[in-house]
């Protein structure tokens, strides 16, 4: 088996966050291919691993599942130290606002190897609070049969007063604002 590390994860995430910055011209994406037999594969970069009596997610799939479970229903115009590009500063991010939920939903990717500062203005609107998702690893951190979940997001609850952010080395971080 090949390895599906972090740095490869990553490396998805910041082109994931290109992809969601231009919506109105990417309808959709997909992650090909999904499934490798531990024993038997073709592809290298396969989503989700497997053996006869178990299966993991690779990075790879946790980056694709965070994504998934973090989109807004709007797109928001985002800069980074008042430069539109992406990557600005080594620090890939989209914005979007889940009218459902009534959330800002920032995504952020430090592929570097230092940590990253942030300070978030929402321009006229009052944080409430936020939800993090945190993936992040050593830049060859992978999941194995044996270690399934190693790189895996977790979740925290930052104070409502809180407009700055550090982003961990080698990370994707999905900040969930609740606006008033």
């Amino acid at each position: 088996m090949r390895p599906s590390t972090v740095t490869a994860a990553l490396a998805e995430a910041a082109w994931l966050t290109g992809i969601e910055r231009n919506a109105d011209l990417v309808g959709m994406s997909s992650y090909a291919p999904l499934f490798a037999h531990v024993d038997a594969w073709q592809w290298t970069p396969n989503l989700i691993w497997f053996d006869n009596l178990t299966s993991f997610g690779t990075p790879s799939y946790y980056v694709q599942q965070v994504f998934g479970q973090n989109r807004g229903t709007t797109i928001l115009p985002l800069t980074m130290d008042g430069d539109a590009r992406n990557g600005v500063g080594g620090v890939f991010a989209s914005a979007s606002f889940d009218r459902s939920a009534g959330e800002v939903v920032v995504k952020l990717v430090n592929p570097g190897d230092d940590p990253r500062s942030v300070a978030l203005a929402l321009n006229g609107a009052t944080a409430l609070g936020a939800r993090i998702v945190t993936l992040t690893g050593s830049a060859d951190a992978e999941n194995t049969l044996e270690s399934p979940t190693a790189v895996s997001p977790s979740n925290a609850i930052a104070s409502a007063t809180s407009r700055e952010y550090t982003l961990p080395p080698r990370s994707l971080v999905v900040l969930r604002v609740r606006i008033s």
